[in-house]
């Protein structure tokens, strides 16, 4: 009878612990972490619209948007992002293409480094770099004005921005060679 009542008890308290829990944890919201996942909301950015100025400090230099005489390709991305992950591939490609008619150049956008848990820096973005074999210039921007000015709800946003300064091509996600090479084809009109 006793190991019956230990074994009620043990129950009891595992559930009483549990519920305990799920209440602090709903109770005490500034003790989440946030989650990667979680995107921010549109930016100011538009198509057709006059480009948010920039500058940054890239892997191949300081790049200032109003300085450039060619399109611009920019990649708003987070280290975590499985989307961005993959899409370095297709950019990479499209810089082996065009590197000499387009600046391209990755921007980060997230505070939160590549293992969703620790926060973002310059060594987990060129960790990052390393891992995916980026070979377009990227930039570690702690500030997040970049993402702020530009980022469409999702990562990776990726924007081309014309020779006039005005942003030719917005969007989010995982997109295609061909749709990322109509862009830029446009944008060198």
């Amino acid at each position: 009878m006793n190991q019956r009542l230990l074994g009620i008890a043990s129950l009891v308290a595992v559930a009483v612990l549990a519920i305990a829990a799920i209440a602090w944890y709903a109770i005490w919201p500034s003790h989440r972490l946030a989650s990667a996942a979680q995107a921010p909301t549109v930016s100011k950015a538009q198509a057709g619209q006059p480009a948010p100025n920039f500058a940054v400090a890239t892997t191949a230099g300081l790049f200032e948007l109003n300085k450039t005489n060619k399109p611009v390709f920019l990649e708003v991305f987070a280290t975590w992002c499985p989307h961005c992950q993959r899409e370095t591939a297709v950019i990479d490609r499209l810089y082996r293409a065009y590197k000499s008619r387009v600046d391209f150049v990755g921007v980060s956008g997230s505070d939160t480094g590549m293992d969703n848990t620790s926060p973002a820096s310059q060594l987990d973005v060129l960790n990052w770099m390393q891992r995916f074999d980026v070979q377009y210039p990227v930039a570690y921007d702690a500030s997040l004005n970049v993402a702020n000015s530009y980022l469409q709800g999702g990562f990776p946003t990726i924007a081309i921005i014309g020779r006039d300064k005005n942003v030719a091509y917005l969007n989010s996600g995982e997109l295609s060679y061909g749709e990322l090479a109509a862009a830029i084809q446009k944008a060198l009109r």
